[in-house]
């Protein structure tokens, strides 16, 4: 062992990813999550082009393919559910629109929970409430008493980071608003909904259902645009009805769907937005995932982010020795351009679904060349060292046996 201490924020997928690749570089690894238990649900994430091979190189190919959602492609539908446009899963060779690895967030974070459990230590219900830079270690107070010291201190807890907050500043210097809200929710599966997804569009607001494996259910997905939206992402209540206001009237399935906001188990609800950092680390305290470089829901890219992150971030921390200043500076600059490539896509889907003016000429023609030279730039453009002088203990004995 190394002897490395690390602390990692967040145990959503960035987090326990990290703590996968730590442990196998040599550290000792704890994950702190201020919820009491990993969270079900959740929308579905999807793996394309390079986070495909992490997945590979973690040893769990098997374990993710196992837990997908099968779903065969998507309709977008009329107010009348004819069917307009259909994308299949097999498309752009299964990078395309509904990817051929498509896993609900909370399923994969059971993968990853399951993968690195017996050799990471988990700390639910448990928040990090101070932490200090002390010359080679960083104090930790966390919030249920308990202090702790570490050598690295690495926050993946998200959009609304505490660790973010802590150590750079206010969330406002930092988050981008796209000028969208989100919504998604288990519900019933009324809707006759068979491996398919159904997408409605109109006047910048959507509504649409996916299915998921178990035939009983499916996860709803509306959005509104919001320029204005000022809600406390904690006060559930109070989303559902802004909601239930936003989305009255919009037609389709949209009333039967909202009719389930009462009794769902697993409502979200956000506005789209992205982080936009000069910098993700500060001496030696780190940020992954959303919490460093959120590029939101509509990139389609925030799995393989935080996949393709976790993996250049322990490999480069451990290629340095553990040494901070090097190994997070050489982690920047090998994901900048891949991050800075999925952000641009998520802006381009929101101006995509902005309703035109009611004066407004026909849109320009895109440049086709140039949308898919940045589309693989946003799949593929990264390229993975193999770290082949950095110790690596290998994949678990349980992932390897998924093979």
């Amino acid at each position: 062992m190394s002897g490395i201490e690390v602390l990692v924020a967040g145990a959503g997928i960035a987090g326990p990813a990290l703590a996968h690749w730590l442990r196998r570089r040599g550290a000792e690894v704890t994950v702190v999550e201020r919820t009491p238990g990993l969270r079900p649900g959740g929308q579905a994430v999807d793996a394309r082009g390079v986070s495909k091979e992490i997945i590979k190189r973690m040893g769990l190919d098997a374990a993710v393919r196992a837990a997908c959602t099968d779903t065969a492609g998507a309709y977008t539908v009329d107010v009348d559910g004819n069917v307009l446009e259909t994308y299949r899963a097999d498309d752009d060779g299964g990078d395309g629109y509904i990817s051929e690895i498509e896993i609900l967030r909370g399923d994969l974070a059971q993968v990853l929970y399951d993968d690195t459990k017996d050799g990471v230590e988990y700390l639910f219900g448990d928040r990090i409430a101070e932490l200090t830079q002390d010359g080679d270690v960083v104090d930790v107070t966390f919030a249920g008493g308990e202090k702790r010291r570490f050598d690295l201190v690495i926050g993946a807890d998200g959009l609304h980071s505490s660790v973010r907050s802590m150590v750079f500043g206010p969330r406002e210097q930092f988050i981008r608003h796209l000028g969208l809200v989100l919504a998604f929710y288990t519900v019933p599966n009324e809707f006759g909904l068979d491996r398919w997804l159904i997408d409605y569009q109109d006047s910048g607001r959507s509504a649409g259902l996916r299915p998921v494996k178990d035939a009983t259910r499916a996860i709803a997905m509306l959005s509104f645009p919001a320029a204005d939206f000022d809600v406390d992402h904690r006060d559930v209540e109070a989303q559902k009805r802004v909601l239930r206001e936003r989305m009255a009237g919009f037609g389709w399935q949209t009333q039967r769907i909202l009719d389930h906001l009462d009794d769902t188990p697993d409502f979200y609800l956000d506005q789209v937005a992205q982080v936009v950092m000069d910098r993700w680390s500060s001496g030696r305290v780190g940020l992954l995932g959303d919490a460093a470089y959120s590029s939101s829901p509509m990139s389609g890219g925030g799995t393989g982010l935080a996949l393709v992150g976790a993996y250049l971030l322990a490999g480069e921390l451990a290629a340095a020795d553990w040494d901070p200043e090097a190994g997070f500076a050489a982690y920047e600059e090998l994901m900048r351009p891949f991050v800075e490539a999925n952000q641009e896509i998520g802006r381009m889907h929101v101006t995509s679904l902005e309703a035109p003016a009611p004066d407004a000429g026909s849109p320009p023609e895109p440049d086709m060349e140039a949308l898919m030279a940045l589309v693989q730039r946003a799949i593929n453009g990264v390229e993975l060292p193999d770290y082949a002088g950095v110790p690596d203990s290998g994949p678990s004995i349980t992932s390897a046996a998924t093979q």
